[in-house]
């Protein structure tokens, strides 16, 4: 009887999770959000920008520099709404809604914790790619080899992403 009370009550333990999928949520809104109005402050610096015909300096790099950084915080939004969907299903339930969807749009769709570690580090590893690119804008380079340590670095990159997409197909 003790066996069964302890193991009943540990069962129930698992609702726990129920905590981070709703912050996950919560904290996927809040990015969806931060960045979205990220996007319409640029837009509207672009607008006036263009209106008054003032060109300040660096405005191009500030401009995509600005929707690069919207764009990582949606992937970053992403993660957390990833991350939501897996656990709930993993510990909770199955998302019923997510048994009427077409099998290539089951996106979220979530049946073991590898699968849905392997779904976050793809969006992580995107989320760096996004942050590199941003980084690289504001860059000043002082000389060739500043510049072939650029070259080299994109060039990695694009070896691992090649790469990864190599892995996710198998």
């Amino acid at each position: 009887m003790i066996e069964r009370f302890f193991e009943s009550a540990m069962w129930q333990t698992r609702f726990l999770v129920i905590l981070a999928v709703i912050f996950g949520l919560i904290g996927a809104l809040v990015l969806f959000v931060v960045a979205s109005m990220d996007i319409y402050s640029i837009a509207k610096f672009a607008y006036t920008t263009i209106v008054t015909h003032a060109h300040p300096e660096n405005f191009h790099e500030d401009l995509v520099s600005g929707i690069i950084g919207a764009v990582d915080l949606y992937l970053i939004a992403v993660v957390m709404l990833i991350f939501s969907f897996g656990i709930y299903e993993l510990f909770i339930s199955p998302i019923d809604h997510d048994e009427k969807a077409v099998e290539d749009d089951k996106v979220l769709s979530i049946k073991s914790l590898d699968q849905l570690k392997d779904k976050i580090a793809k969006v992580i590893i995107m989320v760096l790619v996004v942050n590199f690119f941003q980084r690289v804008l504001h860059t000043q380079y002082n000389g060739a080899l500043e510049m072939l340590y650029f070259a080299l670095a994109v060039a990695a990159l694009s070896v691992g992403l090649f790469f990864l997409g190599k892995v996710g197909k198998h």
